[in-house]
């Protein structure tokens, strides 16, 4: 890769923006988000229990500057787990074969994570202060009043909001001090996970908490805030890295560029169904919240054009294959768009928290319903369940929506990309994969997850479609056969500087040792059987019925135990070291067994499971709870049973494909170095004869 020549260490080079310009993010979020709540009144002095204006103007500027420490925090760690090179050896940098020109030193490297470490560090202290000044606006408490300490304690404790924000700030220590451990990009993964746990619980709280549409708008605002934090973060994190990135600019911008354009699409539709559901027409859009609305879309669209610009007058300038002057002109107008894109996120977020506490037009207040599934569930109880409603009924998760489209965005992108380049791929294998994704989106966002939570008949469609039907056709696609195919090894992403790119974490995640141990076989099936046990006959069930995060910790789980168990025994992908047909045969047989016998104790059982939760709906419609919980245990003895006697029936094809391949390779042998198996038994049988003619038996 060759050098922009932009960096600090570079000789005769315009000098890019220094770090300290990266200031000019929080100090236009601060200053947007105190203009905001200006503008919508929201920090007024109340007439009863007014906490000070302390309080009032210090609470939006520490929610900025929390949000903004996060978001950086997340960046920098993206940029450890597959945007900046490293070294790959001892013997110094590593030359890119693609390029011909410069080296990957893979100095900003190690210093993200130090970048990672600071920022989570203020990421800290901002949610410390957040917390206490949010206890003092809720409660309407002066700073400093009496027994204040103790009242924030009893805050922390007993209360929803204080809990989730004591979980934040906690999160927010531990990522401080894991992020200046670490040195791999594995280690640097799990920090950014514990980072998108924060988020999660962030999404919780605000506007999303307390709507009729609760789910949607929560799920929608993970999207937003992950989008948003990995867009926002990973620049300003450049920004702050640039007097080490040296010639590991172009490498890192053309895959941030990546990054950023699926951030920028997450962020856009997330923010579209946050609007939709918060204001109730076109007149909505002038009020107070409306206009803060229609501000935040357009300098969303400002980023955009900026981001535009990047990819068609920087990226260009930067590749290696420009001349050095050209890229030299290339670094200092992608570090100006820089310092311009960061003062438009700044105002952004600003915006966002203006938005967040301005009250929309629409109420946020829960209707009011008292009836026994609304109580239970947060959700009125839906229409009593026919075969057209289990087509026609949605209830939208728009996290699993979102991962639904990208996943068939994604896999449809590599074929047409095998096949400009001359390469097929069965259209088959695409459909099953087509097939497979539009059941997984029905199950997350159709009937199954609308009447899972008020019948257990329905949570087992549920079950059994993500643990079986799913993983069958998924398995059949051979997603990670195609993405070794179609992800190259050397791009012009430039993957030949030892960092990991999508393919070499898949081949990370596939050779490592928890991947090995848990595709073995057996590994795989007393996972996916023992797994089911344990999450009817615990409190896990509970769990994800009363918790989103419980909910997609199912999903994840049962759809990936399910590939894990169905590619070891019919997949092509890598992975596991699969068994002999005959073993596959009776592990399968195995698992029916196990699956008709779960199915027959499901429905003959008199003890309901969760009965605080499916007895107590209320329902005018349908079969009582227990015979509700029988009818699902019969649906998960005929959905488990039918996938299995389809795999049953392909590894049966399997297997006399691969005899008659052996058969042909074996002739194949014969013709070319003759019958040596029958020639060698032939000599042996003569051997005996002579010897026996030889030594003829005594009489």
């Amino acid at each position: 890769m060759s050098a922009p020549a932009t960096s600090a260490r570079g000789t005769g080079a315009p000098r890019p923006l220094g770090p300290w310009r990266v200031v000019v993010l929080p100090l236009a979020a601060v200053a947007f988000a105190l203009l905001g709540i200006w503008f919508s009144g929201a920090a007024l002095p109340t007439i009863l229990r007014d906490p000070g204006p302390l309080v009032r103007w210090g609470l939006p500027a520490s929610s900025t500057l929390s949000e903004l420490a996060g978001a950086v925090t997340l960046g920098a760690l993206f940029l450890a787990v597959g945007i900046l090179p490293r070294v790959a050896s001892e013997d110094g940098p590593v030359r890119n074969a693609r390029v011909g020109v410069g080296t990957a030193d893979g100095s900003a490297y190690p210093h993200s994570l130090v970048v990672a470490g600071v920022a989570a560090g203020a990421w800290t202290v901002a949610s410390i202060v957040h917390l206490v000044l949010t206890y003092a606006d809720v409660a309407g408490v002066a700073l400093g009043s009496d027994a204040f300490g103790q009242q924030l304690g009893v805050f922390v404790t007993d209360i929803d909001l204080g809990r989730t924000l004591l979980l934040i700030t906690t999160v927010a220590a531990v990522v401080t001090a894991l992020s200046l451990v670490v040195a791999t990009p594995t280690g640097a993964a799990w920090t950014a996970v514990a980072v998108l746990v924060a988020l999660y619980q962030q999404a919780q709280l605000g506007h999303a908490a307390g709507a009729s549409g609760h789910s949607i708008a929560t799920s929608a605002m993970v999207v937003h805030l992950v989008g948003a934090a990995l867009w926002i973060g990973a620049l300003a994190a450049l920004a702050l890295l640039v007097t080490r990135i040296g010639t590991d600019l172009s490498a890192a911008v053309a895959r941030y560029s990546v990054v950023a354009g699926w951030c920028f699409v997450a962020v856009g539709v997330s923010g579209l169904v946050n609007g939709l559901l918060r204001t109730g027409g076109w007149s909505d859009l002038t009020t107070t919240y409306g206009v803060l609305l229609l501000s935040k879309a357009a300098l969303f669209g400002v980023l955009g054009l900026l981001g535009l610009a990047h990819r068609q007058r920087v990226l260009p300038r930067l590749a290696g294959g420009a001349s050095g002057s050209v890229r030299r002109v290339g670094g200092v107008l992608f570090w100006r768009l820089v310092l311009v894109e960061l003062f438009v996120m700044g105002a952004v977020s600003g915006v966002a928290v203006a938005l967040g506490a301005t009250a929309p037009p629409v109420s946020q207040d829960p209707p009011v319903d008292p009836s026994p599934a609304y109580q239970i569930t947060g959700h009125p109880l839906p229409p009593e369940p026919t075969p057209m409603r289990w087509i026609t009924e949605w209830r939208w998760d728009l996290l699993l929506a979102f991962a639904t489209v990208a996943g068939l965005v994604v896999y449809w992108r590599w074929v047409v990309r095998l096949r400009r380049r001359g390469d097929q791929w069965s259209l088959l294998r695409a459909a099953s994969w087509t097939v497979g994704l539009l059941l997984f989106g029905w199950a997350t966002n159709g009937a199954p997850n609308l009447y899972g939570h008020v019948l257990f008949s329905g949570h087992m469609i549920q079950h059994m479609t993500l643990a079986m039907l799913v993983p069958l056709f998924v398995v059949l696609s051979a997603p990670v056969t195609l993405a070794l195919r179609a992800l190259p090894v050397r791009s012009s992403l430039l993957r030949s500087d030892a960092s990991r790119g999508p393919r070499e974490w898949i081949l990370t995640l596939v050779h490592s040792r928890v991947g090995t141990f848990l595709a073995n076989p057996l590994v795989a099936a007393v996972n996916f059987i023992g797994s089911m046990v344990l999450f009817y006959y615990s409190g896990l069930f509970e769990w994800t019925l009363r918790s989103g995060v419980g909910h997609l910790a199912m999903v994840v789980h049962f759809t990936l135990a399910g590939y894990l168990f169905v590619n070891a025994l019919i997949g092509v992908d890598p992975g596991p070291r699969r068994w002999g047909y005959p073993q596959r045969i009776l592990l399968l047989f195995g698992t029916m067994v196990f699956h008709a016998f779960f199915g027959v104790t499901l429905v003959t059982s008199e003890a309901l499971f969760v009965a605080d939760w499916f007895g107590l709906m209320g329902r005018p419609w349908g079969v009582s709870a227990i015979a509700d919980q029988q009818a699902g245990g019969a649906f998960a003895w005929g959905i488990g049973e039918l996938p299995t006697l389809v795999l049953a029936v392909v590894v049966a094809v399997q297997w006399s494909r691969d005899d008659e391949r052996a058969a042909r390779r074996r002739d194949r042998r014969v013709d070319r170095d003759g019958d040596i198996e029958m020639d060698e038994y032939n000599a042996m049988l003569a051997n005996l004869a002579a010897r026996d003619a030889a030594n003829p038996p005594a009489p």
